[in-house]
């Protein structure tokens, strides 16, 4: 039995795969069943009907993969810091460090929020993704480390800023992510830094 759920687990790891890369070359609309199956590598669109109750179902499973990848991708850098600023810092920077390394995950995965909606979990993420920086910003007012603004609005600007390095590079794709990132430090340290 274990080894049946082994291969069921496999299996859909690689049909999860082979959607994203199927829809971040193509697009959500031209990701039909058939063309992830043959992407990866299946005889038939039933293997993928077997393990998935739909495409709504399948690109929910997208949307968690690409989204627990990214998580932990930046969990790993934040960890690695003390204090609101640096989190804030490394916060930012492992964000746009993902988007430059995953360009098909990130593709992928804003095709299927944009034509998923919330079946997707596209509002949840992106709240919970305000919360957390707003509840960072919080702490840093706390403890004295930033000053006086509201955690909100500045956890919303900084949210839509890391995003739009995504279009950003859709329209100049030798956008050097790097600098754009170091820049944004720069701008946040400014608008945060104590009074």
């Amino acid at each position: 039995m274990q080894a049946k759920t082994f291969t069921e687990n496999a299996r859909r790891a690689q049909i999860v795969r082979a959607a994203i890369e199927t829809i971040g070359e193509l697009g959500y609309a031209k990701a039909s069943f058939g063309q992830i199956a043959k992407r990866a590598g299946l005889s038939s669109t039933g293997m993928i009907s077997y393990h998935f109750d739909g495409k709504a179902d399948l690109i929910a499973e997208v949307v968690r993969h690409v989204l627990a990848t990214s998580i932990a991708y930046m969990r790993e850098r934040i960890d690695a810091v003390a204090g609101p600023a640096a989190e804030l810092r490394a916060y930012i920077e492992s964000n746009l460090a993902f988007i430059a390394e995953h360009p098909v995950e990130l593709t992928a995965l804003l095709d299927c929020l944009q034509h998923g909606g919330d079946a997707a979990g596209g509002n949840d993420w992106y709240h919970g993704a305000v919360d957390v920086l707003e509840s960072c910003l919080r702490e840093g007012q706390r403890t004295g480390n930033f000053g006086r603004f509201d955690p909100r609005v500045m956890a919303i600007t900084v949210r839509q800023a890391i995003d739009g390095v995504h279009t950003e590079l859709i329209r100049r794709p030798d956008t050097d992510v790097d600098a754009y990132a170091a820049e944004l430090v720069a701008i946040v340290e400014r608008a945060t830094a104590p009074d």
